[in-house]
């Protein structure tokens, strides 16, 4: 099996050799504002989340010692009791097809949901889920060892429990740096936790119901508290504040 999966990845990894887009996070201060943007709010977020996404707030968002680090909070905010920070990379980053690439540390603890995806820049195929989404990392605090790579589509979507996921195990998320990829051609897409692959999602041809991923995507970098998978065992009020902490994204095509 390590052979197998170590010849598909040097294989996949051959077809994108192009660096076209990276954020190294080696200066201080705010996130890049020609990479980054925020979405913003504390509506829940379709999923009962309890934070609230601000918006240009250091102590939520920023870089420090080569890192950007996403940090949610235990404190009161407009109308929520968390506060958090989600980047997004729309029209400033947004790709069909590549391989990529985020290096990152996750915090730790129940109730919290870091989470590293993808959304369609221009929802071609309508709302969520016909036009697509790419979870590239998710993480529960209730299964600490856990990282799953999922997609969303019009036929297969938590919504109705046909979600296609797949799953590996690493025992240190909070301590150690880990490599989170995706590869993503006309095909498929395969899902990597340090160049191992564990989960592909294939193509069938059977229309944009199936497979809406022939449209431009871009990044979303998040830590979620509470909601309903990660809130499913509570909220641990005493962990906060914790840390999403990511080393770099890159983009190769």
């Amino acid at each position: 099996m390590t052979a197998i999966v170590l010849f598909t990845t040097i294989i996949a990894q051959g077809q994108f050799k192009k660096l076209v887009w990276a954020d190294e996070f080696n200066y201080q201060g705010l996130p890049d504002n020609t990479r980054w943007s925020y979405d913003t709010g504390g509506h829940g977020w379709g999923n009962n989340e309890l934070q609230y996404y601000t918006l240009v707030r250091p102590e939520n968002a920023r870089v420090e010692n080569g890192n950007l680090v996403i940090e949610a909070r235990k404190e009161d905010f407009k109308e929520a009791h968390f506060t958090s920070a989600r980047l997004v990379s729309k029209n400033k980053g947004d790709w069909q097809y590549g391989r990529m690439e985020i290096k990152a540390r996750l915090p730790k603890g129940r109730g919290v949901w870091p989470a590293i995806w993808m959304l369609p820049t221009n929802w071609s195929y309508g709302g969520w889920p016909q036009s697509g989404e790419i979870d590239i990392m998710e993480n529960v605090g209730y299964l600490p060892d856990s990282v799953f790579g999922t997609v969303h589509t019009g036929a297969f979507n938590h919504a109705i429990g046909t979600q296609k996921t797949g799953g590996v195990i690493r025992t240190d998320l909070s301590e150690a740096f880990h490599v989170y990829a995706i590869e993503w051609t006309a095909d498929k897409i395969s899902f990597f936790v340090d160049d191992e692959l564990y989960h592909v999602f294939v193509n069938n041809k059977n229309g944009s119901e199936a497979w809406p991923f022939d449209q431009k995507f871009h990044m979303l970098l998040n830590i979620a508290v509470g909601g309903n998978w990660g809130g499913k065992y509570g909220v641990d009020e005493s962990i906060f504040p914790q840390r999403m902490e990511i080393d770099y994204v890159r983009i190769y095509q």
